[in-house]
């Protein structure tokens, strides 16, 4: 019997379940890339329920429990009294998602002895010390490309958000007032804008997929270039870096992956070198920013808005300064689990366990680390040089 520690985010305020808005999902075979969708042996939810929260319990514990598994679930995560710290000693896998990440530090990976396989329900691993897995031989696996679209069509959402000034818009409505000066003071057109996605891959390249009708001029960068023929398609500008970008574009969309290259990358002197008023978005990581040179930039009007939903840490203390900057539109982390992309990363969260308690090998599209090094997905898409993972300390603060 393996005891199975899994950390989600708190059930809504009103109870659970919900009353939901709709009474199915479409149903999804295939990614744009070919790869099909998780496929375990068979699940225990219905797609479309609230799966990601702690009643929701990744619609998990009938299939662990007839498997004679023991399921924790928890949202207390963080400090050393936490209900984690206290089951993690005895977990063999550990279960977490990007938008409550259970942050596993080397500290806690050094306290979890029987820690096999640390699991993220949805994707990105930087919440796992990844140098530290390597090390304990700690397999990492992620539920790759399972809410990519999902994050695709938040940014793009938040791209026109900004530019459009829609929030402070909508705020006039919901004050009583009918303020249109007010409101197109700070609102424009996004057509014939210059826009740069950072990083083109599953979720970058569905971005410009997505911005292509809007007659924008586009543009990217990426570490390994697209096909000639897509950048054909697109009418793709490629930089050959980041600093090259930033000064050719009005807004920015960030999708890189966060690890030791890419941490602060965003500091005052590369916001600096942007076009004035212009606008980031951010749905990677928050710490691919340097929070203070975000707010500054806002204030002095060198950016001219921010939005994105990625925070340090997760869940944000009360003050911190995002909330209450100008000119942002900023959410929860909520981009990636949509009903329709929870249905598949819990999917997919089950087929990792079959493969793993199984000893069948993992989908090499879904691992991270294994056998003691980067391996499928984190060979292409993290850095373990020595240093510790940003924000894998978090936890423990």
């Amino acid at each position: 019997m393996a005891k199975i520690l899994c950390v989600l985010y708190p059930d809504p305020v009103t109870g659970y379940p919900p009353v939901y808005a709709r009474d199915s999902i479409p149903t999804i075979t295939h990614y744009p890339d070919g790869q099909t969708v998780p496929s375990p042996s068979a699940i225990d939810f219905t797609p479309g329920e609230l799966l990601g929260c702690v009643s929701g319990e990744l619609g998990l514990r009938k299939y662990l429990e007839a498997a004679g598994h023991e399921l924790i679930v928890t949202s207390d995560k963080d400090g050393p009294d936490s209900e984690f710290e206290k089951h993690l000693p005895d977990a063999e896998v550990v279960i977490s998602q990007p938008f409550w990440p259970a942050y596993l530090s080397a500290e806690r990976i050094a306290k979890a002895p029987k820690l096999k396989l640390a699991l993220t329900a949805g994707i990105g691993s930087d919440h796992v010390d990844l140098d530290a897995a390597i090390k304990a031989g700690i397999t990492v696996a992620e539920v790759t490309f399972c809410n990519s679209l999902s994050v695709a069509e938040h940014a793009v959402m938040q791209i026109l958000a900004l530019v459009r000034n829609y929030l402070p818009s909508h705020q006039w409505v919901v004050d009583g007032g009918w303020n249109i000066a007010d409101c197109v003071e700070r609102s424009y057109d996004l057509e014939g804008f210059d826009v740069g996605v950072i990083a083109a891959g599953r979720i970058g390249l569905a971005v410009l997929r997505r911005l292509k009708p809007f007659d924008v001029n586009l543009h990217y960068f990426d570490t390994r270039r697209l096909p000639e023929e897509v950048e054909k398609e697109l009418n793709l500008t490629y930089h050959p870096s980041v600093e090259s970008l930033v000064s050719s574009v009005d807004v920015v969309d960030i999708h890189c992956p966060l690890h030791p290259k890419t941490y602060h990358m965003f500091d005052a002197n590369l916001i600096n070198s942007m076009r004035r008023g212009s606008y980031i978005v951010n749905t990677a990581r928050a710490e691919i920013t340097v929070q203070e040179d975000i707010v500054d930039a806002l204030r002095s009007g060198q950016l001219a808005g921010y939005a994105g939903d990625v925070w340090y840490p997760q869940p944000p203390a009360p003050d911190h300064p995002w909330r209450t900057m100008p000119h942002e539109a900023m959410t929860p982390h909520i981009s990636g689990t949509s009903l329709s992309a929870q249905a598949r990363y819990a999917a997919g969260t089950r087929e990792i366990l079959e493969n793993h308690f199984a000893g069948t090998p993992i989908r090499d599209e879904y691992l991270i680390v294994e056998g003691g090094a980067l391996a499928g997905t984190g060979a292409k898409s993290y850095t373990a040089d020595g240093k510790a993972s940003p924000g894998a300390d978090a936890g423990n603060k």
